[in-house]
């Protein structure tokens, strides 16, 4: 059984810190959201559902939460965005790429404009946002940037290439941005989750039978959900990984080990 969010570890250093989320409002990205709230940091998040993340937002008041209505494949309002959440909330010391959209695609349907737009919705702006948030890290004195990838692409899993394919990219993109903004105290690592039980899945795929083969699959006998991944963010994002970067860290309960 997953912890309540004030039964978790806590992370003195998170507290009254800067975060920038995006794709913020549900699943994972709003387990984000309020497993650093309640760590006491600052955080800011973005997305376009604006009535789940207003109710995310008041439940813990604008002190520590504030919701940004912005659409990731805007890279110019997701740059407008970083830019309000550094005047409201300050330096952002951690940023966490979340915003995807996992759409299964038969591979003969795909056309160009498709393939632009995944990547666009699931890679792009993890660059562009790293870009924005990166010179107030630096004057700060070091930040953590948190991309979020998938086990999809190391299973090799038909159904969805655009997206996979964007999953893989992030771990290269990870490794290399790791190397070029360790000089200013930036780390940069990743978290690949597995199959995690969120709403969306529920309602678009998950069935009894799918859940039993994720099961028989992974090494752990247990479905992971929204905080196991949260949980592993605030480690990362802690002064207690200040050695680790440029890794991407798997949390499937072993998952992509099983396959292949």
């Amino acid at each position: 059984m997953a912890k309540r969010i004030d039964d978790r570890a806590r992370y003195p250093d998170l507290a009254g810190r800067g975060v920038f989320v995006s794709g913020g409002a549900s699943g994972i990205g709003a387990a984000f959201v309020a497993a650093f709230a309640a760590q006491g940091s600052r955080v800011a998040f973005i997305d376009i559902a604006d009535a789940p993340a207003k109710v995310l937002a008041e439940r813990f008041g604008s002190e520590r939460v504030r919701y940004f209505r912005c659409d990731v494949r805007d890279i110019a309002a997701l740059q407008s965005a970083i830019a309000a959440a550094e005047a409201t909330f300050g330096p952002l010391r951690v940023l966490i790429n979340n915003a995807a959209r996992d759409d299964r695609h038969a591979f003969a349907d795909v056309t160009q404009g498709y393939w632009d737009e995944s990547l666009a919705v699931n890679l792009r702006h993890h660059f562009f946002a790293a870009q924005a948030v990166a010179p107030g890290m630096m004057r700060a004195g070091g930040g953590s940037i948190i991309n979020l990838g998938s086990v999809s692409w190391m299973r090799g899993i038909a159904g969805f290439a655009a997206y996979s394919t964007s999953k893989a990219a992030i771990n290269g993109f990870t490794r290399t941005l790791a190397r070029e903004l360790g000089v200013h105290n930036i780390r940069v690592n990743s978290i690949v989750p597995g199959a995690i039980v969120t709403e969306r899945q529920k309602a678009l795929w998950l069935t009894p039978e799918k859940e039993q083969a994720f099961l028989d699959a992974q090494c752990l006998k247990f479905r992971l959900s929204e905080d196991d991944v949260a949980r592993t963010a605030l480690f990362l994002a802690s002064d207690e990984a200040r050695g680790i970067t440029g890794q991407n860290l798997i949390v499937d309960a072993g998952l992509a080990q099983t396959s292949g």
